[in-house]
């Protein structure tokens, strides 16, 4: 399946990657890597990840209180969101 993240998850995720290298050097690394297993196994595997919308589902990173949403359409899973945890998780509503 083909993966795409819209133009806010990828904002999302340079966000969270400039704080995490302000707290600490190599941390945003980390991060980003982190991010980029848990969206290689979304890719690999789009419904192992629970719904938390009709189409909305959520993948969780392990290391750092992140969810990553996203929706299947067709052969393309559409990151919405990369969200902490401690954030509204209603955001990704207005992203669809």
């Amino acid at each position: 399946m083909r993966l795409v993240l819209r133009r806010a998850a990828k904002l999302d995720l340079v966000e969270a990657y400039r704080w995490y290298e302000e707290q600490r050097p190599g941390l945003g690394e980390s991060f980003r890597a982190e991010v980029k297993a848990v969206l290689a196994t979304l890719q690999a595997h789009p419904q192992l990840f629970p719904r938390v919308g009709p189409r909305i589902r959520r993948a969780t990173t392990g290391q750092f209180p992140y969810g990553i949403f996203y929706l299947i359409d067709g052969e393309t899973i559409r990151v919405l969101a990369i969200l902490h945890r401690a954030r509204d998780p209603e955001i990704w509503r207005s992203r669809r």
